[in-house]
């Protein structure tokens, strides 16, 4: 399916992208790649490690140990060398970086309902994996029209800050209600209504999030900002998959340890080991909500352009120096 999205797109791109002359050929950073990509999959590592061990396991706390040092060096390298992977003043943007934030916590929340939601409904349900994917689509279809009317009509207006809250509000609500799945729901009663949410909730999340990542980049570090879309999102989904699925697993475990491992109770685990990873994606649902609140700016990007402008003019007129009669 992703061949038949994906061969047409590369046809596409080949015959209108047109590439900009080169003014110059900056280096590439490759200590900095190296302790990024290696700090990433560390990290990584240790939240998937302390699924089949333990949080305590000298392997998972090894690596922990592993991704703060290298990405902590990764920092401490983009900051001194001449060209840096990610110059830090794309990130530390209040806007932009409010806006990876989200994107990062969204994708860790979101992998809660695509991954969990299809074991429920091919486990729980027999629903097979054509079913699975249509019973997404209600979902994707309440994405495609909030992220639609989000980026033309109410980000020019009102920008990014009520927005985003707003989404991660109604994702979370979309979990507290997934938490309620037993073994005897019903897709059309327990799931769709979730799902329904969610897809508003996401579009609101989503499509502000990535025209604020790059709104007002210097041209240079275009490239740099859009990849860190694309990087918030599949690092905070990678993360996610890894904590939720942890969590899940632990608890399946302690709910069969402490009633048998009958058939019933097998399956009775299974759907509590979702609901708990539905309720700790909640939480960052909640926690994304909170951050962005306080992190964004105010105003409609035309009101903020204003306001940086009049910013700058009033430093400049500081900066001049006094002439005395």
């Amino acid at each position: 399916m992703n061949l038949l999205l994906a061969v047409p797109a590369a046809f596409g791109a080949l015959r209108y992208i047109k590439t900009p002359a080169r003014t110059g050929r900056a280096h590439l950073d490759i200590p900095g790649t190296v302790a990024a990509s290696l700090g990433l999959f560390s990290l990584v590592y240790a939240f998937s490690n302390a699924e089949t061990s333990s949080w305590g396991d000298p392997v998972t706390v090894g690596f922990l140990i592993a991704a703060a040092i290298l990405l902590t060096s990764f920092v401490v390298l983009q900051r001194r060398v001449a060209h840096p992977l990610l110059p830090m003043s794309v990130v530390l943007d209040r806007n932009r970086g409010g806006a990876y934030l989200s994107i990062a916590l969204a994708g860790s929340g979101l992998f809660a309902v695509f991954l969990f939601l299809t074991y429920f409904m091919q486990r729980s349900l027999d629903y097979s994996p054509i079913q699975t994917g249509l019973g997404f689509l209600p979902m994707m279809f309440c994405v495609v029209l909030t992220s639609t009317t989000g980026n033309t009509i109410l980000v020019p207006r009102y920008g990014a800050r009520p927005l985003i809250p707003t989404g991660m509000a109604l994702a979370a609500g979309a979990m507290l209600f997934f938490t309620q799945l037993s073994v005897d729901s019903t897709y059309t009663a327990d799931i769709l209504p979730g799902l329904l949410l969610m897809g508003f909730g996401m579009g609101l999340i989503f499509a502000p999030s990535f025209a604020t990542a790059t709104l007002g980049v210097d041209p240079s570090d275009a490239g740099v900002a859009s990849a860190m879309v694309n990087t918030s999102q599949q690092v905070g989904g990678s993360i996610g998959t890894a904590l939720l699925s942890t969590l899940a697993a632990s608890a399946l475990e302690g709910y069969v340890s402490d009633r048998g491992p009958s058939p019933a109770v097998l399956a009775e685990a299974a759907v509590h080991g979702y609901t708990v990873a539905f309720t700790v994606a909640a939480g960052i649902f909640t926690f994304g909500g909170i951050a962005a609140a306080l992190i964004l700016r105010s105003g409609s990007p035309a009101q903020q352009a204003e306001r940086a402008q009049a910013l700058a003019h009033a430093r400049a007129v500081e900066a001049e120096p006094v002439v005395l009669a």
